[in-house]
Formats: structure tokens, sequence, C-alpha cells
């Protein structure tokens, strides 16, 4: 009797110790994307704010030809 309760107990245990790992591995995996998904987002959110610092540029410098102009007629 006692030799059938340890091999389900071992059983178990193998089972329980495989059900972790393997836990393990998927959160790994899915922590390892989500921070691959933010580096992503980070580059984005870089490239938009770049775009927008090209534009406010260049808008100031049509503002500034504008205001020579002015100037210089006056």
């Amino acid at each position: 009797m006692s030799s059938r309760s340890s091999k389900v107990v071992l059983g178990l245990s193998c089972a329980v110790t495989l059900g972790i790992v393997a836990y393990v591995h998927v959160k790994q995996q899915t922590d390892r994307e989500k921070m691959h998904e933010g580096v992503l987002k980070d580059i984005e959110r870089q490239q938009r704010r770049k775009i927008e610092n090209l534009y406010m540029l260049e808008k100031q410098n049509e503002l500034t030809k504008q205001l020579k102009k002015e100037l210089g007629n006056s």
C-alpha cells in the first residue's frame, strides 16, 4: 500500500513541478513581448515628437521671415 501512495505522491510532485516550469516559461515569454512592445511604442513616440518639432521649427522660420519682411518694409 505504501508503494502505491508513494508512486501517487511522486506523480503529483512531478506534475506540479512541470506545471510550475511551464508557467514560469510562459510568464517570461509574455514579459519579454510586453517589454518589446514598450520599446516599439517609445520609438514611435520619439518619431512623432521629431515630426512635431520639425513642424514647429518650420512654422517659426515662416514667422521669422514674415516678421523680417514686415520690419524691412516699415
